[in-house]
């Protein structure tokens, strides 16, 4: 990393709930636990402790697997069925992630010979090239980033090895969808949307500007790195670029889930990480706020140490940090949202920090149909056009 981390880790208040079962999962969620929080692991005190409760909430973040290894290798007064439950967990998500990396690879290999060019992004990926440990990320599909231009070339050559879409559209439809949408589902052998396949990084009426900040697909592809699976190699995301694309995935989401905290506070402790770089690119697009929160609850909630740079971001923004706390506390309850809500909406706009961004938010929130129009109205192809009138509709019912 480019500059230097601070030197005193954050206040033990930065944990919500002393004690609890989500607190134990926080103290947990890093791929290696710094020494302070391995012997607070070691030192747990589990008389009396829920286990059904963390478990729940395990399953739900989607960091089971992380914390069962950690609870493995520093606790050693755990109940026996718990051990026991927490070997099998940690060896059937290494079971399932080896599976979706070598499936990773054969689709990769398969598009080489067609010529489509594609990188994964999250996923198997993001567990070795991060954590160092296929079986320590929990994940349920493969995300692969193409060019809007190459989406039917993609789609064809999924479908020679028993990949297909989750839901047929018209071809009206579908071109819609590459003008403003961001993926399509597919699935296979191993079930359903165990595949996406995504030309944008967010959905168009985020309007984030990819443009200002070089970081349109063409830039992510430019600049990929590689990771290995074994005797493979496989394109990846430069650590710049991964951080800022699971800030905005994580910030799409609100951070509902532990797991993508812990993705952005593994990316955090790489020491090949410049972060200026980051800043400098996340306040070209308008997503600062984004990013600061981000940092803010890595810290907060699993103790990662933080850059000054990053710092800045939290302290000469203060809805940073009441958005962070907004966020926290929903995290340590498992609570969601509507993500076609009114409420999620707002949400969304008060993360967008310059005010023009948050005006072309709105028109295009507005203005811009999605999967929920054609879902709710089949229209004939002659009047795709008029998805746009559905959406203003919808909208209009689900604000006020």
């Amino acid at each position: 990393m480019s500059e230097a981390l601070l030197s005193s880790p954050p206040p033990a208040a930065a944990l919500l709930n002393q004690g609890s079962a989500f607190d134990l999962l926080c103290v947990c969620g890093s791929a290696n636990p710094q020494p302070g929080r391995a012997a607070r692991i070691a030192n747990w005190n589990f008389a009396g402790f829920d286990w059904s409760e963390f478990l729940r909430l395990a399953e739900h973040h989607g960091v089971l697997a992380l914390a069962a290894r950690n609870l493995l290798q520093h606790a050693a007064n755990l109940p026996e069925e718990i051990r026991q439950s927490f070997r099998a967990a940690y060896a059937e998500n290494l079971r399932r992630s080896l599976w979706f990396a070598s499936e990773l690879v054969r689709i990769l290999e398969h598009f080489a010979k067609r010529e489509v060019r594609a990188i994964p992004y999250k996923g198997p990926a993001l567990a070795q090239s991060t954590y160092g440990d296929l079986g320590l990320r929990s994940f349920s599909d493969l995300d692969l980033l193409i060019s809007a231009a190459n989406f039917a070339k993609a789609k064809a050559a999924l479908a020679e090895i028993g990949y297909q879409p989750s839901q047929e559209l018209s071809g009206p439809v579908e071109r819609l969808f590459l003008r403003v949408g961001y993926e399509r589902t597919f699935d296979g052998a191993a079930g359903k949307n165990v595949l996406e396949l995504q030309w944008n990084l967010l959905p168009y009426f985020y309007a984030v500007n990819l443009r200002a900040a070089d970081f349109q697909l063409e830039d992510l592809f430019t600049r990929a790195a590689g990771v290995r699976f074994g005797g493979t190699e496989i394109p990846y995301l430069s650590p710049e670029d991964s951080l800022l694309v699971l800030c905005l995935h994580a910030g799409k989401h609100l951070w509902t889930r532990l797991i993508w905290t812990c993705d952005i506070a593994e990316s955090l402790r790489a020491q090949e990480l410049d972060l200026t770089l980051v800043i400098a690119r996340a306040r070209a697009m308008g997503i600062a706020r984004i990013l600061g929160v981000s940092c803010w609850l890595a810290e907060r909630l699993l103790g990662a140490a933080i850059p000054a740079s990053a710092r800045d971001l939290v302290d000469h923004d203060l809805d940073v940090v009441k958005l962070g706390e907004q966020y926290a506390a929903r995290i340590a309850q498992a609570a969601s949202y509507d993500f076609e809500s009114g409420e999620y909406f707002r949400q969304v706009f008060k993360l967008r920090e310059r005010a023009s961004d948050r005006w072309r938010y709105i028109w295009r929130l507005v203005c811009t149909p999605g999967p929920g129009e054609i879902a709710a109205v089949k229209l004939p192809e002659s009047l795709v056009p008029l998805y746009r009138g559905v959406r203003i509709g919808r909208l209009v019912r689900k604000v006020f």
